[in-house]
């Protein structure tokens, strides 16, 4: 069974805990195991996470899968993006799988349950970075129809970034 919910302050510390250890399973070797210690102290903290359940313009979602977490989204909504001409649109901030549930088409399943808010709230489109070195996420966004329409560099740190492609998908 396959269930979505979104998120609230209840959910904070689970959300928490699922963004650290999502972060570490895909971007853990993108950077010094200091460097990424830190990105996730200052991200995934409950201060901001709370503040961020809190805006009516960011929503988080769980997924279940047979009574187990899967994985989480973030979008917000009416953002736009310098390298994309359309306005009004939703930015896929996070979208993480836990790698033991790769493969059971829950990203699908949560990717077009956002794309339905995205609909919802009457945005033009949405648009994403991810890693350049995330060739699985990569093929994923291609395989479902964003194209690449800009660069940018993601930073881990003070000293270290790495290059993201932008990816945009009108809706």
């Amino acid at each position: 069974m396959i269930q979505i919910i979104k998120c609230n302050a209840e959910h904070c510390d689970l959300l928490i805990e699922l963004c650290k250890k999502t972060f570490l399973e895909s971007h853990g070797e993108s950077a010094s195991e200091e460097d990424v210690k830190s990105f996730i102290s200052k991200t995934y903290n409950k201060d901001l996470i709370f503040k961020e359940l809190e805006c009516k313009n960011i929503q988080y979602h769980i997924i279940n899968y047979k009574n187990k977490v899967a994985g989480y989204s973030k979008i917000e909504l009416h953002t736009s993006d310098p390298a994309i001409q359309q306005t009004n649109l939703t930015k896929l901030d996070r979208f993480y799988l836990l790698k033991e549930f790769y493969g059971q088409n829950l990203g699908s399943i949560l990717f077009n349950f956002n794309v339905e808010i995205a609909k919802k709230y009457h945005q033009n489109g949405i648009w994403l970075v991810v890693w350049i070195e995330n060739l699985r996420a990569v093929k994923f966004y291609t395989k479902i129809g964003f194209k690449k329409v800009g660069i940018y560099d993601f930073q881990i740190s003070s000293t270290h970034s790495n290059p993201n492609h932008i990816m945009f998908l009108p809706v």
